[in-house]
């Protein structure tokens, strides 16, 4: 199979000047984050949710701040024959993801651009996934993701985020779980906004309690019928 690896730019003029928050906290991190990752373990975390999400061969994808490409990258391990495109406001990270997808011989399309302007067309994805990446945006972008991705999904499309905190109050334990970054997640944050924006089925598919804290894995399914 030939590696098709392509980067384009999503983002609008008032965008490039946008802020986010990079993988790490700080840019000049970014060099390191492949290596903290698995020292950190975090690949278990990618593979549980490459697992839960169960990816059907010619499923088109989108993989919310992908980061360096690792969940979409595992994604494409476990089925191979799915379309995956990788969302991401950080460039430099988005071509490390190019580097290591072009290493593998997988075909990956990446896109600069945010969490709230998904690629694709009204209900063509049959999957959006995302990993430890939702507490990264503020109440606005996330509110803007949840709407935007039962947009882009078909009906009966999947959602998919791994992300710390949970249902419970966890927000005492973990090195990243008690930031106030990771507030939001907690006592249910994330079941909360997926309802909210008109999902259906939302739950708590699992959890891992991670040395950084717990991470919960929530799904939800786009409806027949999408409430106006």
């Amino acid at each position: 199979m030939t590696s098709d690896v392509r980067i384009l730019d999503h983002r609008t003029p008032e965008e490039r000047t946008r802020s986010f928050l990079p993988g790490m906290g700080k840019t000049w991190l970014l060099p390191f984050y492949d290596v903290f990752t698995r020292a950190a373990g975090i690949r278990v975390l990618h593979e549980r949710a490459a697992e839960l999400a169960g990816v059907a061969p010619g499923a088109v994808v989108v993989d919310v701040g992908c980061g360096t490409g690792n969940l979409s990258l595992t994604l494409l391990a476990a089925q191979p024959g799915a379309q995956v495109t990788g969302l991401d406001p950080d460039g430099d990270s988005l071509r490390r993801a190019a580097r290591k997808a072009r290493r593998r011989g997988v075909s990956l399309t990446l896109v600069q651009g945010y969490a709230d302007r998904i690629p694709g067309a009204d209900g063509s994805l049959d999957h959006v996934v995302s990993s430890l990446a939702l507490h990264h945006i503020d109440d606005e972008g996330r509110a803007g993701f949840a709407r935007d991705a039962l947009r882009a999904l078909r009906p009966g499309g999947k959602v998919t985020i791994a992300d710390f905190g949970g249902p419970g109050d966890t927000h005492r334990h973990g090195r990243v779980a008690h930031r106030p970054v990771v507030a939001r997640n907690h006592s249910g944050g994330i079941l909360a906004l997926l309802s909210e924006a008109g999902f259906a089925d939302v739950h708590e598919a699992a959890h891992f309690d991670h040395r950084f804290g717990r991470v919960t894995f929530v799904q939800a399914t786009r409806p027949q019928l999408v409430p106006r």
